[in-house]
């Protein structure tokens, strides 16, 4: 065989090779993509096949309709305007006595000289005024008209709207805060798994400095610093504390899956590090970031309930399932309990729930119930 027709033989030998590894590539994408649709189809199918998930999705649904109506203002726009006497009673309980209900302060009908008083309390030329807005409100709550069920809190406001925007806030606060942890947990577990070397040895440092202390602690320690009390601010200080976890289980499933062979094949065809690390891998291990994410919407807001309890969350001038419950410590001693009972109850069943629902979504996705 002469020179010039083993050249074309090596040629057409060439693009045979080319077409075949094409043809072979673009097979594997299809196959890749149809086991990703068929796992996240069983895994529903599994997760939605008992009657628990399913409830569990409509009390979700609940929730969710009413904090993002909240949001937009179509219910408990006015949480905080004053419809009742002080402590009002709750409509099943309204023929109940309620003693400190009453106004407390003097009159101008009570006191023939009020200057004296005037002159060390500046509203006492306003007590005349709010003595007969209580009386207006005791002769219209007469009626068993069911418009507020729950009672009022101590300034008269209607519990029922007060328990709507509190699940509002502490809702938004837990997602947006464990989605943020998720990401930087994330980002920071595919860069140590995927590098190695220097690179995992000081995200590692990193891990240990931020698990060195209890978390509570130091997420107090971080809000005492921060001097911009705000609901952003409980976010970001949620969300940069509790990446942790998610950082140690990312960065085991990366170490895991650098090896495998369908990424020395995206090393083989010139992908570069952030293709591999974030087209390849990340949507291997995306099932366990779901399950992350719903674990921590769970624990962040039980985390702003305690810090909003101590005085570190939430600010009082807002309103969240911590703030009512650190607002009724000094209530229950005057046998005010349905501020309490409303915020625990609510609060109780969406985390409940969503605890269930969790793990309904990690036995769902779990690879052993996948081969099951």
């Amino acid at each position: 065989m002469s020179n010039h027709q083993g050249f074309w033989v090596r040629v057409l030998l060439w693009a045979g090779a080319m077409g075949f590894m094409s043809g072979g590539s673009k097979s594997s994408k299809d196959l890749n993509m149809s086991n990703s649709q068929g796992f996240w189809a069983q895994a529903m199918r599994r997760l939605f096949s008992g009657w628990l998930a399913r409830a569990c999705v409509l009390i979700l649904l609940v929730f969710l309709a009413a904090t993002l109506a909240g949001w937009v203002g179509l219910i408990a726009n006015n949480w905080d305007e004053p419809i009742a006497v002080s402590y009002a009673n709750p409509d099943f309980m309204k023929d109940a006595p309620n003693p400190q209900g009453e106004s407390s302060r003097l009159t101008y009908e009570k006191l023939e000289i009020d200057d004296a008083l005037r002159s060390v309390d500046p509203l006492a030329a306003n007590y005349g005024k709010f003595d007969e807005a209580e009386k207006q409100y005791h002769q219209e709550e007469k009626p068993l008209d069911w418009s507020r069920p729950l009672g009022a809190d101590k300034q008269g406001r209607d519990v029922v709207d007060k328990v709507i925007k509190a699940s509002q806030v502490s809702i938004t606060v837990g997602v947006l805060a464990a989605l943020l942890a998720v990401i930087i947990g994330t980002f920071l577990g595919a860069m140590a798994g995927y590098f190695g070397g220097m690179v995992d040895a000081a995200l590692e440092w990193l891990y240990s400095v931020f698990t060195a202390m209890p978390y509570i602690l130091l997420v107090m320690a971080i809000a005492s610093i921060v001097r911009t009390p705000g609901i952003s601010t409980v976010i970001f200080i949620l969300g940069v504390t509790g990446w942790t976890g998610t950082y140690r289980l990312i960065r085991s499933e990366y170490v895991k899956q650098r090896g495998r062979e369908y990424i020395q094949a995206a090393n083989a065809i010139g992908a570069s590090n952030s293709r591999r690390m974030f087209v390849h891998i990340l949507p291997n291990v995306s099932h366990l970031m779901l399950v992350q994410l719903s674990q921590l919407v769970v624990d962040f807001i039980k985390s702003e309930v305690v810090l909003s309890f101590l005085g570190f969350g939430v600010p009082t001038s807002s309103v969240s399932w911590g703030v009512m419950i650190s607002e009724v410590r000094a209530e229950l001693v005057l046998g005010k309990w349905w501020q309490l009972a409303a915020a625990a109850g609510v609060m109780s069943l969406f985390v409940v729930t969503f605890g269930l629902f969790t793990d309904l979504l990690r036995d769902a996705l779990d690879p052993k119930a996948r081969r099951k």
